[in-house]
């Protein structure tokens, strides 16, 4: 079996004593592709210096909704915005990269909504332009991001990460062209809604991620998360659809691959 984590922020502090040691047991359990979403600019190349040795590492470059408010205030957006999309078209064309993000939306901290939505933009015409797939972050702002998406062609689509949301809102982005993130959400049980949707989804729309080292699994909370739980993950969907482990692995992996064209 081979797994693929979409979503792993292996370049994190947390994982400088033993990343390679990790790298190499997660192979040993058939985890051999992952991707490293971009969160700022200072991060990018921490990000690449990790992939660049390992043949199926790769990046997403992308300005996180979280990192936004950190270089900006309402004297200098203008400047600001043209300056990180100078960054984003230069790193972008780094070998590793294949998306663009993690960039997306999030209502629930304190930068502005009209902010956050200027900055995605950026992020949208680059993926018209390059014909890139997205990682996207979305948290209380799907109608908002629904809006924005449908303003542009996206040829490749994308991923929203961390899908924790109803059936019908996860038909609204696959039928716009983007797969659903899947991670630790589902191994809890009071997350009925996420777990109702996986289980009617076509497994063509999922992909797997565990966003470590966040969103721990259930049972471990507390814990830092591990690009190594990514078998557990597939093993809970599989529960939950009545599908073999082999299967699940097999075409969520054969997602990612094509999602972010990969050649097997």
């Amino acid at each position: 079996m081979r797994f693929f984590d979409s979503h792993c922020h292996f370049d994190f502090a947390v994982f400088d004593n033993d990343r390679d040691l990790i790298w190499r047991e997660c192979n040993a359990l058939g985890i051999n592709h992952l991707i490293i979403p971009g969160v700022a600019p200072e991060q990018w190349p921490i990000a690449a210096s990790i992939a660049q040795p390992h043949k199926n590492i790769y990046v997403g470059v992308g300005l996180h909704p979280w990192w936004v408010s950190k270089n900006i205030t309402t004297d200098n957006i203008a400047p600001y915005l043209a300056t990180t999309r100078l960054y984003l078209e230069k790193n972008i064309i780094q070998s590793k990269c294949i998306a663009v993000g993690e960039c997306g939306l999030d209502g629930a901290i304190a930068t502005p909504m009209e902010l956050q939505q200027q900055v995605l933009e950026l992020h949208l015409q680059l993926a018209q332009q390059t014909s890139m797939p997205l990682i996207i972050h979305c948290r209380k702002a799907h109608n908002e991001l629904l809006v924005q998406l449908k303003h542009y062609d996206l040829p490749s689509g994308g991923v929203i990460h961390g899908f924790s949301g109803s059936y019908e809102l996860a038909v609204s982005y696959w039928d716009m062209g983007f797969r659903l993130g899947i991670g630790g959400t589902i191994t809890y049980e009071r997350a009925n809604k996420t777990r109702t949707a996986v289980k009617k989804l076509p497994l063509a729309a999922l992909l797997l991620e565990t966003d470590a080292p966040d969103m721990p699994l259930s049972g471990k909370q507390g814990e830092y998360n591990s690009p190594m739980c990514i078998v557990e993950i597939a093993q809970a969907l599989a529960d939950l659809r009545g599908e073999t482990l082999e299967h699940i692995a097999a075409q969520t992996t054969f997602n990612a691959k094509q999602l972010f064209k990969i050649e097997s």
